[in-house]
């Protein structure tokens, strides 16, 4: 799972293989959020959720949120 931050950092792209998805940067910690309560509330799930995370994670800190 890659997290790919726009040029001009207004959007961020969740890309795993052929699948994406764009979403507005303020999205970023309720993505966050919601992918960290996935093996909580489902977990059977496993660490199925841990590469967005992973992700989700290394886009706050280029964004300065973590």
């Amino acid at each position: 799972m890659k997290a790919i931050l726009s040029d001009d950092k207004s959007q961020f792209t969740l890309q795993r293989g052929a699948w994406s998805n764009t979403y507005p940067v303020e999205e970023a910690a309720k993505w966050l959020a919601f992918y960290r309560r996935q093996p909580i509330d489902f977990p059977k799930a496993g660490h199925t959720y841990a590469a967005s995370i992973a992700a989700l994670e290394d886009l706050g800190r280029r964004l300065g949120q973590g």
